[in-house]
């Protein structure tokens, strides 16, 4: 399998290759030439999986540079029970007849970016010792990214990690449980800014390629395709726990901020996964929520990037967003390239909605969408919490309301649960009155000593802080 840039550069890379990379040399992001079809014979083989190994016969068809014994023993190392709490990984909770939530948030850091994340970390351990290689990843996290990588990161042999957060914009046992970590390959860079200042400045270090060369830098967003197509694989798993047969098909609902969630829903149907409708849910900050009703992808500066109580959402430039347009667009490089490498910095946007492909993310991608408010997310909590006696978190909240507006009758709606609600304490208790459950491992965490520096918005001030801790 090779792997070609959204914006058109001719060269073909392995899988390995990619995965220390991040982006491509002309800014764009990696994807596989085709997406693999899985047949009828092959989904039916699949059903009764064991969770590690459906991951290894999915991550197969994309990886064929580590030998197979060595990945699906990655595989196994990386989906434990131990690690994430049942031995399904990713169990349905039913709530009515025909819309379930899928439970992505057992992991180490209580949030879905552990489904890849940990997979990531033992990839990364695995490709760097087999190198001899050093790696230096610099990342940008809203919230949960930050928290699962530096938690699959940590003392793991040849990896470093500075991960970029905006400043006062995450909630505390967010920051806790990342500021909180002491170990020495472990770097917190707090950003006077919201989190896509911390994503362009990610950005604008990997497109200087010298520095990028010279320093070894990688990426754990979800723009590294790696972590990308290890969330394929809850797709796969939630589909088989919630049909008998495949002429059934289900529809998925997935909060979404950065767009990477929902990306690997869409490289799973187009993988041929029976997938109805992939829902988008999005919070106030509801770009694209936006482009899928009118065409118009309208990016907001910092100063319109609203702050809510749904925070990892609370991002206006979706930097996955561009892998989806590659396709809706059959593909064509120039043509991305001019989109977000011209168009969008100059103008701030772009407009689709004349164009005959638009109405092919509904038609033939099957994508809708719809938005939540604070007032819409307490709403659903206390209801959740009433008629079913299950606490949520605010996220889970925005995609359970989405997910109402667009269920079909006979289509069972999966619901993406992205974060136990312990995470986001406050709006529990403004919806409930009370505190939600707290895992007896992070008691009393915002309490601990806190290992973070603050840093204005700038590439050049972390470019700085990356060769100081390297040289």
């Amino acid at each position: 399998m090779n792997y070609l840039s959204t914006r058109g550069h001719p060269d073909r890379k392995r899988f390995c290759e990619i995965l220390l990379e991040g982006l491509a040399p002309d800014g764009g992001l990696y994807l596989p030439e085709h997406y693999p079809r899985v047949d009828d014979a092959t989904l039916t083989r699949w059903r009764g999986l064991a969770y590690a190994d459906l991951a290894f016969e999915i991550l197969s068809l994309y990886i064929d540079d580590i030998p197979p014994a060595d990945l699906r023993a990655l595989c196994h190392k990386t989906y434990t029970e131990a690690v994430f709490g049942t031995p399904q990984i990713v169990p349905l909770k039913p709530l009515e007849p025909g819309l379930s939530l899928q439970a992505l948030s057992n992991g180490p850091t209580l949030a879905f970016k552990d489904m890849a994340m940990q997979l990531l970390g033992n990839l990364f351990e695995y490709e760097l010792a087999r190198r001899g290689e050093q790696l230096n990843i610099l990342g940008a996290t809203s919230g949960d990214t930050g928290s699962a990588a530096e938690y699959a990161m940590r003392g793991k042999q040849g990896v470093r990690v500075f991960m970029t957060s905006p400043h006062g914009r995450m909630s505390p046992f967010q920051q806790a449980q990342m500021f909180s970590l002491q170990d020495a390959n472990i770097h917190n860079l707090a950003v006077e800014g919201v989190f896509d200042d911390c994503q362009d400045i990610v950005k604008a270090v990997s497109n200087d390629l010298d520095f990028k060369r010279r320093y070894r830098i990688g990426t754990v967003n979800s723009i590294n395709w790696a972590r990308l197509v290890a969330q394929v694989v809850y797709y796969f798993a939630g589909y088989l726990q919630a049909t008998q047969s495949n002429d059934q098909k289900v529809s998925f609902t997935v909060p979404s901020g950065n767009f990477g969630n929902i990306c690997a829903g869409h490289v799973a149907r187009s993988m041929g996964l029976p997938i109805d409708r992939l829902v988008l849910a999005t919070n106030e900050n509801d770009v694209l929520d936006e482009f899928f009703r009118t065409g118009v992808y309208r990016v907001r500066g910092s100063a319109d990037t609203h702050e809510t109580s749904s925070p990892s959402m609370d991002i206006s430039k979706a930097s996955n967003f561009e892998r989806f347009v590659f396709d809706l667009l059959g593909r064509d490089g120039a043509r991305v390239k001019d989109l977000f490498g011209a168009q969008l910095p100059a103008s701030g946007r772009f407009d689709l909605s004349a164009d005959p492909a638009f109405a092919r993310a509904a038609s033939v991608f099957g994508f809708v969408s719809g938005k939540s408010t604070h007032a819409d997310r307490l709403a659903t909590i206390r209801d959740t919490h009433q008629r079913f006696g299950l606490t949520i978190d605010t996220h889970t909240a925005d995609g359970l309301k989405v997910a109402r507006e667009h269920q079909t009758p006979g289509v069972t709606m999966l619901v993406l649960e992205t974060a136990l609600p312990i995470k986001f304490a406050a709006t529990i208790v403004e919806a409930l009155g009370h505190e939600p459950e707290r895992p007896a491992r992070f008691k009393g965490i915002e309490d601990l000593p806190k290992r973070v520096q603050v840093v204005p918005a700038d590439a050049a001030a972390v470019k700085a802080f990356i060769a100081a801790h390297c040289d």
